[in-house]
């Protein structure tokens, strides 16, 4: 079924919102444009009753946004975040109750980055066919293969959220996933924040402290002005020109040519907007400047906490059925060791691992360490 008016839609959330749990996902085109476009939302009430949704027919979406707010129907997702913003954009509304099946997979004795497809073929035994992962979402009318495809990402989810809640070992562990499950209530947890991406553009980390600010500014000048023209980021100015840019820090126009950091339509269009970024950072005090952040060295003393860390990291996880990747990431533990090889406890404010489940998780490691 294709719900293509908002009559059909307010029906079938109606019905939905008599159900306990309803699967989602999303269909988008993301290639030309900074905001996904929205092509399909695929909907299961049950695995015989699933619709999808078509966001090119209908203007109005509230009412969907009316069910995603509902905090007594469970919202089942793979790999939520990505879809959830798509739908916070297409609804304005912020979706409650939400069960990812990718992070509870994490917690039930398997790996937390599963595809929806390994999923389903490691608890169902079932192979879903890849057959329409090129299909552009915005063409109509959809096939029967691109209807088929498109119901298939929901149609299992309910019952792989039973299997997995079946698999979690005891209370405890459930709270824990319940706890990472919370997080998804709230928007800016997966909402794409631009505070630090100008850290994560590759060569960032080698910058001196007024480059990095350089960095910091044009990147955020180059947000405003792709969301302003609706275009990618690297469609205004790719990242590596933007590692060029801060590191030559030119001033002039005729900067900008000499040193050929810039296509020539580039900088016909940009050249005063990029030129006026860097000279208001030159202009600015260095204490406006962000702190570079080095790579983590350990000295042998750091590593062997790490080792000890990770040791019993793996262990624990092997007995209690999460995956160990759910706990930190390397950088995250090579933060933890050497900052209570120190004694630094106000840095340790920084790490997640300090606080909820993961400080109970670790609870023993940090009781041995001091």
């Amino acid at each position: 079924m294709i719900i293509t008016t908002t009559k059909d839609l307010v029906e079938l959330v109606a019905r939905a919102r008599q159900t306990d749990a309803v699967a989602l996902d999303t269909e988008f085109v993301w290639e030309r444009t900074y905001f996904p476009q929205l092509g399909l939302i695929q909907i299961a009430l049950s695995d015989q009753d699933c619709a999808l949704i078509d966001p090119l027919a209908i203007e109005d979406l509230s009412p969907l946004g009316e069910l995603l707010a509902d905090r007594s129907v469970v919202k089942i997702l793979h790999d939520a975040p990505q879809d959830l913003a798509i739908l916070y954009q297409a609804t304005e509304t912020a979706a409650q109750n939400v069960f990812d099946t990718r992070l509870a997979a994490g917690f039930a004795s398997l790996s937390s980055t599963l595809s929806l497809g390994n999923l389903i073929q490691e608890l169902l035994d079932i192979n879903l066919p890849k057959t329409e992962t090129r299909t552009n979402w915005l063409q109509r009318p959809l096939d029967e293969k691109q209807v088929e495809y498109a119901l298939d990402d929901v149609r299992y989810l309910r019952a792989i959220r039973i299997l997995l809640l079946s698999r979690i070992i005891g209370p405890k562990i459930k709270s824990w996933l319940q706890e990472e499950l919370n997080l998804l209530n709230n928007p800016s947890n997966y909402l794409d924040g631009n505070g630090e991406r100008y850290r994560k553009i590759r060569g960032a980390a080698s910058l001196s402290r007024q480059s990095l600010a350089i960095l910091r500014d044009l990147v955020q000048w180059r947000e405003d002005e792709a969301i302003k023209q609706n275009k990618p980021r690297g469609h205004i100015v790719k990242d590596p020109t933007l590692i060029a840019l801060a590191k030559t820090k030119p001033v002039t126009a005729e900067d900008l040519t000499t040193k050929g950091e810039m296509s020539p339509k580039a900088q016909k269009k940009y050249s005063d907007k990029i030129i006026a970024v860097i000279e208001n950072v030159l202009n600015s005090d260095d204490s406006t400047y962000p702190a570079p952040q080095r790579m983590t060295r350990l000295s042998d003393r750091d590593q062997k906490t790490l080792d000890k860390l990770q040791g019993l990291i793996e262990l624990k996880s092997k007995l209690l059925g999460i995956d160990p990747a759910l706990v930190g990431n390397t950088s995250e533990l090579k933060a933890l060791a050497k900052i209570l090889c120190h004694s630094n406890v106000g840095d340790l404010q920084q790490l997640r691992q300090t606080i909820g489940w993961r400080k109970n998780f670790l609870e023993e490691f940090f009781r041995n360490c001091r």
